[in-house]
């Protein structure tokens, strides 16, 4: 029953990343290549209709972590409190950008809503990058000090940063270098996934340039894979225990390299949603690998003492789980026809759709 609510929770997870994903990137995008008003609106216009939408997966993922893994919910959300805060001020921000925008028709507060907007975006892909380096470096459970707890096991709070900026300090910090590379992975792969969003839903004057964007950020891409692949070793002796010990498990590297083989195609296809395509195959085998790398911890101890949180260890009562997976299928079916339905209405390029004008 556990590894069910698992499953669930994860695919929560890489929907969310794959849906807000092209929000955070189509952000960026707006920030640093949209030049002119018509672009400017071709780019929200791309987001308009979904970004709220999206939004929700989110809330999905904390209730199903509340419900299912509520000692997880407990110490993750105590522990990486300040970030989380950072977070939702910014999910704010980016959403009062796309909304006040288009109330005042003045140069000055038309940029102020812009930058908000975009560098909101921006940080957003950082941080939940960050957040993904966190869960895979681990944390200091039970806040342990030459060797003794001085916390309850499953309890940890980190500052934003520690002094040293080391993933190995006693003292960790939520920002580290190999924390804050994994931002920048996760930075460069969603404006990737935005820029593939905008070509597929907009005939914007930007796309032919995007698509050299993208072109190029892939090959930056590709080099900060391999790169972390090799400093994944400084955090975890053994990363690759679960593939080798589980072979079906590398379908999951293999779907992330099918995504960034074919986004250097980006150029040559016909179809503008192929580029979305692969950049999706990317996230989602990216998250889909980081997250079987580490099971069935959720949340590794850095520590000796305090064990890991684990799926087995963090899950709510076996009745409470099997009572919700009725009711999970319930709402799941429900959201699948409201996607349905969404995505059927707002089918096709959405260049005229005039988001956000008053």
């Amino acid at each position: 029953m556990e590894f069910f609510w698992y499953v669930v929770l994860m695919g929560i997870l890489a929907v969310y990343i794959v849906l807000d994903g092209y929000d955070f990137g189509a952000g960026i995008i707006h920030l640093f290549f949209a030049k002119t008003e018509k672009d400017k609106k071709a780019i929200t216009s791309a987001i308009g209709p979904f970004w709220d939408a999206n939004e929700v997966w989110i809330i999905a993922a904390g209730g199903v972590l509340f419900f299912a893994f509520p000692i997880l919910y407990a110490s993750s959300f105590s522990g990486f409190y300040l970030p989380l805060i950072m977070i939702l001020w910014l999910l704010i921000f980016r959403a009062i950008g796309l909304e006040m925008r288009g109330q005042i028709h003045h140069p000055m507060w038309e940029v102020v809503w812009d930058k908000a907007f975009g560098i909101a975006s921006l940080l957003l892909a950082l941080f939940f990058g960050i957040a993904l380096g966190n869960i895979v470096r681990g944390v200091n459970l039970g806040m342990v000090v030459n060797g003794v707890s001085t916390q309850e096991a499953h309890f940890f709070f980190l500052p934003l940063w520690n002094p040293t900026f080391s993933p190995q300090a006693n003292e960790l910090g939520i920002i580290d270098w190999f924390t804050l590379f994994l931002g920048i992975v996760s930075v460069v792969a969603l404006t990737i996934h935005g820029a593939n969003w905008i070509i597929f839903k907009t005939n914007s004057s930007l796309n032919e340039k995007l698509k050299n964007v993208v072109f190029k950020l892939n090959i930056v891409l590709l080099i900060l894979v391999f790169i972390s692949l090799q400093i994944w070793h400084f955090i975890e002796p053994k990363p690759f225990h679960n593939f080798i010990d589980n072979p079906i498990l590398w379908i999951f590297p293999l779907i992330t390299f099918i995504g960034i083989i074919g986004l250097f195609k980006v150029r040559t296809y016909k179809k503008d949603g192929s580029g979305f395509v692969f950049s999706t195959l990317f996230l989602v085998g990216g998250f889909a690998s980081t997250a079987v790398s580490i099971f069935p911890n959720v949340l590794p101890s850095t520590n000796n003492v305090n064990p890991s949180l684990t799926i087995y260890n963090t899950a709510a009562h076996e009745y409470g789980l099997a009572a919700g997976m009725s009711w999970f299928f319930i709402a799941l079916a429900l959201v699948i026809v409201y996607f349905i339905i969404q995505y059927r209405v707002f089918s096709g390029k959405m260049d005229d759709i005039g988001y956000g004008e008053h």
